[in-house]
């Protein structure tokens, strides 16, 4: 059993991972919470972290029955394999995701410059390694090197 990252269709996300757990795989969509702004009203809104990605954990025989539902666009894939995320890159996203104190954002590593990976050896994230690619006072990057994407912690000091 892998975690394989499916591309679903936009705001759809939610909707497909219910789906995928009624019939019985383990699914994770994580969300954030986001204050949206109309004009007359704001309203607290639970939005996917990637947009358009659903993980499941499935074996590979199980492919073509999890591509049958509908909403499903296709498997993701990197180096034209399907791509799989490590079980520990899913409870790293859970933990951040569970602090209190810390705001999420997804941003495409393709922007960054090369080489700027670091290595943790104090604070919060030590011991990350090989993950986190770029730190600063306040932020720090991790690199989710399966889907080639970044997931950005800013903590408010």
């Amino acid at each position: 059993m892998f975690w394989f990252v499916l591309s679903v269709k936009r705001r759809n996300e939610i909707k497909i991972a219910s789906q995928l757990e009624n019939i019985g795989y383990q699914v994770y969509c994580p969300t954030i919470t986001v204050v949206k702004q109309w004009s007359d009203r704001k309203k607290i809104i639970e939005e996917p972290l990637f947009r358009s990605y659903v993980f499941v954990k499935a074996a590979k025989e199980e492919r073509n029955q999890i591509l049958s539902v509908n909403g499903v666009v296709n498997f993701l894939y990197f180096e034209k394999k399907p791509a799989i995320i490590r079980d520990n890159e899913i409870e790293t996203i859970r933990k951040y995701l569970g602090l209190a104190n810390a705001s999420i954002q997804v941003v495409n590593m393709t922007n960054l410059p090369a080489q700027t990976k670091v290595s943790i050896n104090q604070g919060l994230f030590m011991g990350q390694k090989g993950e986190v690619i770029r730190s600063g006072k306040k932020t720090v990057f991790v690199q989710l090197q399966s889907i080639n994407m970044m997931m950005m912690v800013e903590f408010k000091l």
